[in-house]
């Protein structure tokens, strides 16, 4: 099944650290380029567990005893290790949004250069899709969902003119949404604007933020004192939480400070923000929105 080349491969998988007889996981297996790089690092006694909700990643699974791929959201992060008899690793990596594979399949409804059902979903157990989001939400809801993961200032508008138009006709594809919005599309800027609602409509879909951050919250407690998580994220909703959970401990606010103003953080930051090259983007365009972070737990 073809995947295209993983994102910031060397800074990523170098970022782990990575001790030849450590445990190691990739919460985002897809085309298993980042857990390939893994494996060239571990001895005979490492291992590498994976996780993807994606059943299309089950074609990539990498033939060795080192390797294990768990077919289920990185949200159950903890629960699945310890089904596997793991309290702790050495080291987390995350290639956080969605593959190129899956934009690249037009059925999946991933991506605005194409005509295809509403679907979205990264699973297709889900049953939430996004002809259930644009057709079946109150309109509440999708001015919240456009607002908050769009990043949209015209959300209300939007989201009365789905339920307007669907209360005529339901809206069963990407053409017919894109037809309904066509006011909010104008040429100069529609491939953004499409861009930003498609995203909204596919976090909703994906609860990607609830699992983002259920997550994380994990991720600290797996890791083991020294562990790294290494973590891209595509934008800035992603990138926000990575950062301030990796500064404070927190999604919000700042942490308690004790009487001489000091506070205890779970993570020390190895590097700064990493982005890639123009050589990276010039080969791999995905790469473009690419933020990259690594922390080490204290």
């Amino acid at each position: 099944m073809e995947y295209h080349n993983p994102v910031l491969l060397k800074e990523t998988v170098g970022g782990l650290a990575i001790k030849p007889d450590g445990v190691y996981v990739d919460v985002t297996f897809g085309g298993g380029g980042h857990s390939r790089e893994i494996m060239k690092h571990l001895g005979t006694k490492g291992k590498l567990f994976a996780f993807d909700q994606d059943e299309d990643a089950q074609a990539n699974v990498i033939d060795d005893e080192r390797f294990v791929l768990i077919p289920e959201n990185f949200r159950f992060l903890k629960r699945y290790l310890r089904f596997h008899g793991v309290k702790a690793v050495d080291g987390i990596l995350g290639d956080l949004g969605v593959s190129s594979h899956q934009f690249d399949v037009a059925e999946r409804g991933f991506s605005t250069r194409f005509e295809a059902e509403l679907d979205m979903r990264m699973s297709k157990k889900n049953d939430v899709s996004a002809y259930s989001v644009i057709n079946e939400y109150e309109e509440a809801q999708l001015k919240k969902m456009f607002f908050d993961y769009g990043e949209l200032k015209n959300a209300g508008a939007i989201a009365n003119t789905i339920v307007t138009a669907r209360a005529e006709k339901e809206i069963r594809n990407s053409e017919e949404l894109k037809s309904v919005l066509s006011r909010f599309l104008p040429a100069h800027r529609s491939n953004k604007i499409l861009a930003q609602m498609y995203q909204a409509i596919r976090i909703e879909v994906n609860q990607e933020i609830d699992a983002l951050k259920e997550f994380l919250l994990q991720s600290l407690d797996v890791l083991k004192p020294g562990g790294r998580l290494s973590v891209i994220s595509y934008h800035s909703l992603e990138d926000r939480l990575v950062k301030r959970y990796m500064r404070n401990g927190m999604f919000e606010g700042e942490p308690e400070r004790d009487l001489y103003g000091n506070f205890e953080v779970p993570f020390k930051s190895i590097e700064k923000l990493i982005m890639p090259t123009d050589e990276e983007i010039a080969i791999n365009n995905r790469a473009r929105s690419a933020r990259l972070r690594v922390a080490e737990k204290k």
